[in-house]
């Protein structure tokens, strides 16, 4: 049998036939990618831990791209909050209401598909229109019965790859007061938000009419986090705390008016968006967020040639700017201004 060689050409060429022999697929550059960094593991990472590690999240990244794959054209909301909250608790009907509502509206709901919020989103949606995302923890947490023998569940050995999963397919975010769990969600997303890490999308944090769970925890960030220079009130433009869920329904259903996605293509930010807007109105978004711009105006025009890998938003008008990358709760101001101004 030929012996591979370590790397270079000739082990590039084994691993394209390899794939030809697969019969060949989808991004077959990125998947030669991964099966050299593979390889390169016989040499590079002597831990077995380490290695499993490595195997695990591979695997588990690809069983839940692959399950979300048939749903990739409808939004979904992610619900986090606690596992113990009791269904005779005001905050778990609030949340089956949520997700109701939310479905009704044409979206599905994600959630960590134990008991308590998480098993008032899919109580609120309906099987048919929820996502399960488990953990396996030491003493085994089961999912809900309502999401149990659905098969678009899947249960995670690691976090970090199950959150990778959460926030890669929201669209919107709703956190119901929870613990630690849940503030460990909520921040991440906050944070990768405000690093310019992850896409910007609506984060609702809810309660119920006379809970004081969020304005309690607002006042951490203000009174210390903000007043030690730690954060930004920038930041801020990230945070919507609802006591109504008609309203926080709502708000999120308004991000999406006229803003439909985003992306980056080199240093310029591509929005794009469901009609085109006035000239007086871009001439508007110009004056007002002309502290974002690293050059050049914002414009209105269609898609850039790097963008042909989505054929499906390819006749989208777009709003185009070259911006400075920081202050990026300064973006969700655009967004909402997008949404609020007038189109031809």
């Amino acid at each position: 049998m030929e012996k591979f060689v370590r790397d270079g050409p000739e082990l590039r060429r084994h691993i394209q036939e390899l794939i030809a022999e697969k019969g060949g697929g989808h991004n077959e550059d990125l998947v030669a990618d991964i099966i050299e960094n593979a390889l390169k593991m016989l040499t590079d990472v002597e831990s077995r831990g380490d290695s499993k590690v490595i195997q695990t999240a591979v695997r588990e990244l690809r069983y839940a791209f692959r399950l979300f794959a048939p749903h990739a054209g409808i939004r979904k909301v992610t619900m986090f909050g606690s596992a113990r909250t009791a269904p005779g608790k005001q905050e778990y009907r609030q949340a089956v209401d949520f997700a109701h509502k939310i479905a009704a509206a044409g979206w599905m709901i994600i959630t960590g598909a134990g008991p308590g919020i998480m098993q008032a989103g899919h109580e609120g949606a309906g099987p048919e229109k929820s996502f399960g995302a488990n953990i396996r923890l030491p003493w085994e947490q089961s999912p809900n019965p309502i999401i149990q023998k659905d098969k678009k569940l899947i249960t995670f050995k690691y976090f970090f790859t199950r959150k990778l999963t959460f926030l890669r397919h929201s669209d919107a975010i709703a956190l119901f007061p929870g613990g630690f769990g849940t503030m460990d969600e909520g921040f991440e997303a906050l944070t990768l938000m405000q690093t310019g890490k992850a896409l910007i999308i609506p984060i609702l944090f809810i309660d119920r009419p006379d809970g004081r769970y969020w304005e309690t925890w607002m006042r951490f960030l203000t009174d210390h986090l903000l007043k030690l220079g730690l954060i930004s009130k920038e930041d801020f433009n990230f945070i919507q705390i609802e006591h109504n869920v008609e309203e926080a329904v709502k708000h999120i259903l308004l991000f999406y008016r006229n803003y439909q996605s985003s992306r980056w293509v080199g240093s310029h930010l591509v929005l794009r968006i469901a009609k085109k807007l006035t000239a007086k109105a871009v001439a508007e978004l110009n004056k007002q967020f002309a502290d974002l711009l690293r050059e050049g105006p914002i414009v209105q025009r269609s898609a850039l040639p790097q963008e042909k890998n989505q054929p499906e938003i390819w006749d989208l008008p777009r709003i185009v700017l070259t911006p400075h990358r920081h202050q990026f709760g300064r973006y969700r101001q655009l967004i909402d201004a997008i949404n609020l101004a007038n189109t031809v």
